[in-house]
């Protein structure tokens, strides 16, 4: 690990078979001071992708990546499996690491993640994609630091696309993402980590989680293809669903937050606007989106202003909050499994 503080910041990446991985490491090309040293993946093709489009060194074998460069931070884009293994190894060096949600498999590898980087005095964020999202994050002050809409009675997300492939994602990606012992489960781990965070991050903890899945659609795949978890609380309740099956974008990717006196619906991406209703505009209005600051436009950008200036991730993104939606995760794919209809956290 570099200490020379007028020496660029050296990253790797491990892992190529995720697609948001070149979003991210162009994403940290272009920051002040960063020099993306490397990149590792079994895949010959991806490999040679990375050499052109990014112009770095690859490796095929991780462990020689690690044992060869000089590095201050890794970035982890492989499996959900192989990425915990990875991520203790690389805090085991002292290195940084960001990795791509849902963080692990399961939360008991989502833990030992955690406990590598607690013991060896390095950072570990995670990255979720619609933490980037101008409109989610002024929603989410808005309940937390506001009280814009009263207290919190319901918050739902819906993930949902047509099949990996379908949508434009590589064979690579699909390959992993609907292989249940690589993954840890299908379109449930997939797409409905993404509502559990959201209930974390606004609502806390669930007392109990109720699961459905199923594989309604996709003959030529063994895990789930639809899925939701139900997450209660004393005097509220969650929803995440989740769909591989899904023609058009109708309800997906659109977060509903709902309060004792409004409404919030954050329209779908970063570009969706923001709506809050209540009983003066039942229709609802739209409230103006402020672009954010450097440090929230992206995942390089805040893991690097985190860092450096030894600040704590946005919520989102900490992995104890993500150890936790793992958890939901876990109980919601048990009770599916085990068609128990709650499964207490």
């Amino acid at each position: 690990m570099t200490n020379s503080k007028t020496e660029n910041f050296r990253i790797a990446v491990l892992g190529l078979d995720h697609d948001h991985v070149w979003t991210v490491a162009a994403e940290f090309q272009a920051s002040d001071g960063v020099d993306v040293i490397a990149a590792a993946d079994r895949d010959g093709q991806l490999r040679a992708k990375a050499e052109r489009d990014l112009g770095v060194l690859t490796y095929e074998n991780f462990t020689e990546l690690l044992d060869r460069e000089r590095l201050d931070a890794v970035c982890i884009y492989t499996d959900n499996r192989s990425s915990a293994e990875l991520a203790i190894d690389a805090a085991s060096r002292g290195l940084h690491v960001l990795v791509e949600k849902p963080m692990a498999k399961n939360a008991t590898d989502a833990e030992r993640m955690i406990d590598a980087a607690e013991q060896n005095g390095t950072r570990l964020m995670v990255n979720w994609p619609f933490a980037w999202w101008p409109n989610l994050q002024l929603a989410t002050r808005m309940v937390l630091d506001e009280n814009t809409i009263g207290r919190l009675l319901q918050v739902r997300y819906r993930g949902a696309h047509e099949g990996i492939v379908a949508m434009g994602h590589s064979q690579q990606f699909a390959d992993w993402v609907e292989d249940e012992e690589r993954a840890g489960g299908g379109a449930l781990v997939d797409y409905c980590c993404y509502g559990a965070v959201l209930a974390r991050v606004l609502l806390g903890q669930p007392n109990a989680v109720s699961g459905l899945a199923g594989n309604f659609c996709r003959d030529d795949i063994s895990v789930e293809d639809n899925a939701v978890i139900l997450m209660q609380y004393p005097r509220a309740m969650a929803i995440a669903e989740a769909s591989w099956t899904q023609h058009g974008k109708l309800g997906a990717y659109a977060p509903m937050i709902y309060g004792e006196t409004g409404s919030l619906l954050v329209g779908p991406r970063a570009n969706g606007g923001l709506i809050r209703a209540d009983l003066e505009t039942p229709a609802g209005v739209q409230v103006p989106v402020p672009p954010p600051p450097a440090y929230m436009e992206n995942a390089a950008a805040h893991f690097l202003w985190a860092i450096r200036r030894d600040k704590p991730f946005t919520t989102l993104c900490q992995p104890e909050i993500c150890r936790d939606a793992a958890m939901i995760v876990d109980a919601g794919q048990a009770s599916s499994r085990n068609n128990s209809t709650l499964v207490t956290i």
